[in-house]
């Protein structure tokens, strides 16, 4: 095997490391919606959820689907 094919291994190695770090990130992604909206129903106040989860308050917001209301102009936020 020469050069060449060596990279060519590592390479489609590195590609198939990528697709299954994607396929796992959005299990991830998906296991933590439905945790989020399990917490959620059960009460649990979406800053605690937050904190919890590491991410912010607006991302929980958007994964319950909830749209905020700006405090000054009543608009949704962007």
């Amino acid at each position: 095997m020469d050069f060449k094919d060596s990279l060519i291994l590592e390479l489609r190695f590195a590609a198939k490391r990528r697709k299954h770090a994607e396929q796992e990130r959005h299990l991830a992604a998906t296991e933590l919606r439905q945790r989020v909206m399990d917490a959620h129903e059960a009460g649990v106040p979406i800053t605690r959820i937050a904190r919890e989860a590491g991410v912010s308050r607006q991302a929980i917001y958007e994964m319950l689907g909830i749209r905020v209301l700006s405090a000054r102009t009543k608009r949704p936020l962007p």
